[in-house]
């Protein structure tokens, strides 16, 4: 449904690193999540006064929490496509993270409230009375619920949304909340076990470890995630596709929303080259990752040493130091200082988060196994970097 209604509704929705196709998306996705959810409310609450049942009751009233989250997540899409102002210079794409914490704040509060309300009823049980249409009625509603977490997550995977995913895991929940609500009708009416209330602790437990995930997927953004590994490698791709460019190092992603990202990075350029038409190439390339990956991008040139061959050949001997102390450490802005009594072989190298060895460590170990090979009178000056 979602997709016929995008292919008619959505003008180039096939496009959807458009920033405004990709609104266009959340809104379509709010708008059927407010109607299906709210069909869902008034279906269960009418099952739930019907049979008593405190967990259907819940669950019903859990449906009408997900329309709220859809109307949290719709205005959430529609503020996040604000222009740039003075104020707010790099656009407002967080707020569709900050709308999906919100959502995640309510599918807590909502776990908490059901999980109380169903020790009260264990502590005081009441009679269940199951009928046909209850059980009907819970099973379109897993139905519902599983559909609703297949089309926001593929959608939320196409356009890249957080806020989407957090969505479709909160209706992955809801469908195990209302199978868990159905088993105890289920039980209720072949046995007269009253397990109503036990049944709705689990739906509690279910929603509560929905919301946490759904924390965990909107917090890391706005803390400021890695980016993701296929983006740093088009980057890469892209950058030295580029004949002059001899490397790439510090390359940065600042994320301000989907599709609103900034990075800067710094190139290395043959220090013997013209510099006019090196920027001029620099200019090119930042003008490419704005079009092709639809970010700005800022670049340092670090000018090298390509035609030296003293200096090539101490760069390959520091290389393979490096690679036989760990194939993950990787050194960039090489430069040599000759002098008559000692060398000094000046560089960065770049140690990985949670290395085996500390940095000091490695710097140490590094230099001893400088002067080994080279001889004493090489000195090394590092600067550590994290990837």
């Amino acid at each position: 449904m979602v997709g016929f209604l995008a292919k008619h509704f959505i003008k180039d929705w096939e496009n959807v690193t458009d920033p405004k196709v990709r609104q266009a998306y959340g809104i379509l996705c709010g708008l059927v999540g407010i109607c299906l959810n709210v069909c869902l409310f008034l279906g269960k609450i009418l099952a739930g006064i019907m049979s008593h049942s405190i967990s259907i009751t819940a669950d019903a009233l859990n449906n009408l929490s997900d329309a709220g989250s859809s109307v949290v997540t719709l205005a959430g899409f529609k503020l996040a496509g604000a222009k740039p102002d003075v104020g707010h210079p790099f656009g407002h794409g967080r707020m569709e993270y900050i709308s999906g914490l919100v959502v995640s704040g309510a599918i807590l509060i909502m776990a908490f409230e059901l999980v109380k309300s169903s020790v009260v009823k264990i502590i005081h049980p009441q009679p269940v009375e199951y009928t046909l249409l209850t059980m009907v009625i819970l099973l379109l509603s897993i139905g519902v619920k599983l559909y609703m977490c297949s089309y926001n997550r593929t959608i939320g995977k196409t356009v890249g949304s957080a806020a989407m995913r957090a969505t479709s895991l909160d209706s992955l929940s809801d469908s195990c909340a209302t199978a868990v609500v159905l088993f105890a009708a289920i039980v209720g009416k072949l046995t007269n076990l009253q397990i109503d209330g036990y049944c709705g602790v689990l739906v509690g437990l279910f929603i509560f470890y929905a919301g946490i995930q759904a924390a965990r997927e909107t917090l890391d953004p706005l803390l400021g995630q890695a980016p993701e590994a296929s983006f740093v490698a088009k980057v890469q791709d892209l950058v030295l596709s580029h004949k002059e460019i001899c490397g790439l190092h510090d390359l940065i992603v600042h994320d301000y929303g989907p599709g609103r990202r900034m990075i800067s990075l710094h190139a290395e350029i043959p220090a013997e080259g013209d510099l006019l038409l090196l920027h001029d190439v620099i200019d090119n390339i930042e003008a490419q990752l704005r079009t092709e990956l639809k970010c700005d991008a800022v670049i340092h040139m670090d000018p090298v040493v390509t035609s030296d061959e003293r200096i090539l050949h101490l760069k390959k001997q520091l290389s393979d130091i490096l690679a036989d102390l760990d194939g993950a450490l990787a050194l960039h802005d090489f430069r040599v200082v000759f002098g008559p009594t000692h060398t000094n072989l000046i560089f960065d190298i770049v140690i990985p988060y949670e290395f085996r060895m500390s940095d000091s460590e490695t710097v140490r170990t590094l230099q001893e196994r400088t002067s080994q090979i080279l001889g004493e009178n090489y000195f090394c000056v590092i600067q550590v970097d994290k990837a």
